[in-house]
């Protein structure tokens, strides 16, 4: 009896083809320095080795960093890591091919000769629970240091993923690499791919017929990112003192905060030199009110939301906002407003008057993930702005933000100059939701942001 074919795998190395290499030197490895010398070692894996002596050297410099150290305790050095700027230089086009993938039922696998201290973070936020990586030996509860087994370098990196195939039952159907070390690795697969320039590669790919693909870099921000970003908080302020003036006459509170957005958001982002192009604008219009839910990606979402927005509108935004020196006594004026997220109850209070604010008529902006996202997808969506729609008898309209984190990265107080794509898509009436149905509903939304963001609407 045939048992049918077996699932496939799609393979991708992890430096240079899901994450940028990282300069030895920079302000990140600078800063790493500063503080556990065991992270700086880390960081320093994904510099891509060019050749199996770079390689020795690191799993020299791993030795004698982690001998010693808990299992436990360098999950966490990993994951500190990842969270202090690696995850900056995940390439969008790889969190793309891997949900691709994931969407045609595809098995993805992150191969690495790094530890999976380091590669483990990375892969759970891609989604991603396959990891072959090069394992450390223990000894008496801690790590000794040296690899269990032989490095995964490459023949030994094909070998490895032939081997956990195999164990799993895959057809390695695609493998994706940038370093001409895996040249083992690529012709494991059906169909390999060539990410990036390297000349080896690219002769190897030209003979074989193997697709070549190129994403491009995401650097750290410039001096020169620097100094316009500090520009353009002036041009904030000054924005916001013309706005609230220009609509002074007016005497009106809502029309100078509306004045406000409007001149502060559009001077900000003339001076970062940062184009926001809409697609589905008349959504942004119609219908108000409404709770127009933003995915959340970087600092510099509540300068593009209002922009894309328009008047009429306020938001919803976590406390610690309020300390912030230039955000937030201009977003105390326009009425946002702030909650504790550690505490759930004194939450679900401070919401209880904006369900008040939308039957006033005035639109809430809400980004659903409370956090920022570190890869270009949505994170998981929580239900208080869905439950405040529903008690306020509004829709939800979602509005889809491409690019930020390429403007400025996740915790970076710096922007770059770029094009920020945003969908402001059709509403969603939540009136007639089941409450008991309310999960599932709220994931098929936050299912529309991932679909939309790998299959961009027309303008």
């Amino acid at each position: 009896m045939s048992t049918g074919p077996a699932p496939v795998a799609a393979v991708f190395d992890v430096v240079g083809t899901v994450v940028d290499d990282i300069p030895r030197r920079g302000p990140l490895r600078r800063l790493l320095r500063r503080g556990d010398p065991r992270a700086a070692i880390l960081l320093g894996g994904f510099h891509r080795a060019r050749s199996a002596a770079d390689y020795a050297r690191f799993l020299q410099a791993t030795r004698a960093a982690v001998a010693g150290t808990s299992p436990e305790e360098l999950d966490t050095l990993g994951r500190g890591v990842f969270a202090g700027g690696v995850y900056g230089r995940l390439f969008p086009e790889a969190w793309e091919l891997v949900r691709t993938h994931q969407r045609a039922g595809h098995a993805v696998v992150l191969v690495s000769e790094l530890t999976e201290a380091q590669v483990r973070p990375i892969a759970e936020r891609l989604g991603v629970d396959r990891v072959v990586c090069t394992a450390l030996a223990e000894a008496d509860d801690a790590l000794t240091g040296d690899p269990l087994g032989p490095p995964l370098w490459g023949q030994a990196k094909a070998d490895a993923v032939r081997a956990y195939a195999r164990a799993e039952g895959l057809d390695i159907g695609f493998a994706y690499s940038a370093s001409p070390a895996d040249l083992p690795l690529l012709e494991l697969a059906d169909r390999a791919t060539v990410i990036g320039d390297d000349p080896v590669l690219t002769r190897a790919a030209a003979e074989r017929g193997w697709a070549t693909a190129r994403f491009r870099p995401r650097p750290a921000p410039g001096a020169g990112d620097r100094l316009r970003t500090v520009a353009g908080f002036a041009a904030l302020l000054a924005g916001a003192l013309f706005g609230v003036a220009r609509k002074a006459p007016t005497r009106r509170r809502r029309a100078m905060a509306d004045g406000l957005m409007h001149d502060a958001t559009a001077a900000t982002l003339r001076t970062l030199d940062v184009t926001v192009r809409v697609t589905g604008a008349e959504h942004a219009r119609a219908p108000r009110p409404a709770v127009f839910l933003f995915n959340h990606q970087s600092q510099f979402d509540v300068i593009i939301v209002p922009y894309v927005l328009g008047g009429g509108v306020t938001a919803i935004a976590k406390k610690e906002l309020t300390r912030n020196p230039v955000f937030g006594p201009l977003m105390r004026f326009v009425g946002v407003t702030f909650i504790d997220r550690a505490d759930s109850a004194s939450a679900r209070a401070a919401l209880e008057p904006v369900v008040s604010t939308l039957r006033d008529g005035l639109s809430v902006a809400v980004a659903p993930e409370g956090t920022r996202s570190y890869t270009p997808g949505p994170g998981p969506f929580k239900k208080g702005a869905f439950h405040i729609a529903r008690q306020a008898g509004v829709p939800v309209i979602p509005v889809v933000i491409r690019n930020a984190g390429e403007i400025a990265w996740r915790d970076s107080p710096f922007a770059r100059p770029g094009v920020v794509d945003v969908a402001v898509l059709a509403p969603i009436d939540v009136s007639a939701w089941d409450p008991a149905e309310l999960d599932d509903r709220v994931e098929d939304v936050r299912r529309l942001y991932e679909d939309t963001l790998l299959d961009w609407p027309a303008p």
